[in-house]
């Protein structure tokens, strides 16, 4: 008998989705578990009468959460279901799959052992990020992967200066800040010079984008740091702040930006063989050892 009684079921429609939507609902049938959809699937699954929900209400009620989707379907819904501390179980039909590691051909096999109590589980953090003007609330998102302030356009650099747990670090000249996580180090932090992080690591790195100097290089911080950015009043953009690339809040000249760990955390459920070097090796085209 399965632990996971209530599984509920989101994700992102593309090619092929209905035909795996269709055979992960029937791989939970046979396990006798109640099965819950999220209302933006619903259509795909009209003849099996599931209950269907609101993806927070899902949250509150179901004790697994699988997503069918890629990384971006995952990091959508994970922003949703971390304050209910459901785990969440990734099918990838996306492109690399950092966090969605069951391929479709595998979905029979390998939720099928999930659901016998085959998996490993383990935390990500999550980052909070508030947009203030004088004092005042202006926006608030929440980032897994990473939160990047940048200026917007190619054709302008912004200026502000960094602080961590309120010590000056520097002011800078660049196309913007990646403010990362250890989940997101293989995402857009990766593609702008920043360090590969094991997700296991307590930390973020801040990673300049473009810096109108050599010296600035990415810098590792203690993952329980309040990082600030101020812009600079002498800016004449308005800077945007993206949260995992999904959710976007515009800021000011004299704006604050405030960047901290969120208190609850993600619960990601992954196969048992899953290793995190394998995933580089497979997603980054690092060369294995002949014969392995």
């Amino acid at each position: 008998m399965t632990k996971f009684k209530k599984i509920g079921i989101t994700g992102r429609e593309g090619t092929g989705f209905g035909d795996s939507l269709k055979v992960l609902v029937s791989v939970l049938a046979k396990h006798k578990v109640d099965v819950y959809v999220c209302e933006s699937i619903a259509p795909l699954l009209a003849k099996c009468k599931l209950p269907v929900c609101r993806l927070s209400k899902i949250g509150e009620i179901c004790d697994l959460i699988i997503v069918l989707g890629g990384d971006g379907s995952l990091l959508g819904a994970v922003r949703i279901l971390a304050r209910h501390n459901v785990p969440v179980l990734g099918i990838n039909r996306g492109t690399l799959g950092f966090l969605t590691d069951i391929l479709p051909e595998e979905i029979e096999t390998r939720v099928g052992a999930v659901l016998n109590g085959e998996y490993t589980e383990e935390k990500r953090f999550l980052l909070s990020a508030q947009v203030r003007r004088g004092g005042e609330l202006i926006g608030r998102a929440e980032a897994l992967n990473d939160v990047v302030v940048n200026s917007g356009t190619s054709a302008q650099m912004i200026e502000f200066d960094l602080f961590v747990d309120d010590e000056y670090v520097y002011r800078q000249r660049s196309d913007g800040l990646i403010i990362s996580t250890p989940t997101g180090s293989t995402a857009y932090s990766l593609s702008a010079g920043g360090p590969i992080m094991h997700p296991k690591l307590d930390a973020v790195v801040l990673v300049p984008m473009f810096p109108h100097t050599l010296s600035s290089r990415p810098i590792l911080v203690d993952g329980n740091s309040e990082i600030k950015i101020v812009i600079n009043d002498s800016n004449e953009i308005h800077p945007s702040v993206t949260c995992d690339g999904q959710v976007q809040i515009t800021s000011m000249p004299g704006d604050t930006i405030y960047v901290k760990k969120k208190r609850h955390k993600m619960k990601l459920i992954h196969p048992l063989d899953h290793s995190f070097y394998a995933s580089c090796r497979d997603k980054l085209g690092w060369v294995s050892r002949l014969g392995k």
